[in-house]
């Protein structure tokens, strides 16, 4: 049985989402990761902690309070209003924000041990030749953590892919602005639709094994991006 338009348009939303969203997260987890990793701050501990917070956190505690926070009274709700954007609670751009936050662990962890893998000694040697800091990290560290990019990268696309709760609690489900797929399957459950159910669950089921063999048979990945 093929998917049906809203289907197609619920996955389409989905993956716009996931790619959005690991984009984001490559631009600020990179750092962060490297930071963790590297610094002897003492702020490094309570910052990992809520890094990895959403890994114990129930997702609709996440997005109840996130809701809060982009909602007309919360703080950046009240920020957005006051610069002519409205809102960002129940749209695109609040599901990236919500999504964002509840798949950091799943970019930063992974390069957090790709770094933790390379040691000192590369970035030794890269300084007695005089390459910058910056220099250093884009031609020595970055090819050397390739396989932990590779896999934050992949975990955090899936894991956004598979999200319910969070997306739900601040997206609410609007077709066509944030009726991702995992909500889709919810409606089509509520109202006693397990066929549509089923196939839309499916496709989902067989991206995900999809991803995690890919995962797993690049054994460099596997080896030095997991989770810790």
């Amino acid at each position: 049985m093929l998917p049906t338009a809203t289907d197609l348009q619920a996955l389409w939303l989905t993956f716009r989402l996931a790619g959005t969203t690991t984009l984001i997260l490559f631009i600020i987890g990179t750092p962060l990761a490297w930071w963790l990793e590297r610094s002897p701050s003492f702020w490094k501990k309570p910052v990992g902690a809520i890094v990895a917070l959403p890994l114990v956190l129930p997702p609709s505690v996440m997005g109840f309070y996130l809701l809060v926070t982009l909602g007309p009274h919360g703080p950046v709700g009240q920020m957005t209003q006051a610069l002519g954007l409205g809102t960002l609670a129940f749209t695109f751009w609040g599901l990236v924000i919500g999504s964002v936050v509840y798949s950091l662990p799943f970019m930063v962890q992974p390069l957090q041990t790709a770094f933790a893998a390379i040691g000192p000694r590369p970035l030794e040697v890269a300084a007695t030749l005089r390459a910058s800091p910056l220099d250093a990290f884009f031609s020595v560290v970055v090819p050397l953590a390739r396989p932990g990019f590779i896999t934050a990268g992949i975990l955090s696309f899936a894991h956004t892919v598979g999200e319910f709760g969070v997306v739900l609690m601040i997206g609410g489900n609007i077709p066509g602005v944030s009726r991702v797929a995992s909500v889709q399957i919810y409606d089509y459950v509520e109202a006693m639709e397990y066929a549509d159910a089923h196939r839309l669950a499916a496709i989902l089921l067989v991206f995900s094994f999809l991803v995690l063999l890919a995962m797993y048979t690049w054994k460099p990945g596997a080896r030095q991006g997991g989770i810790h």
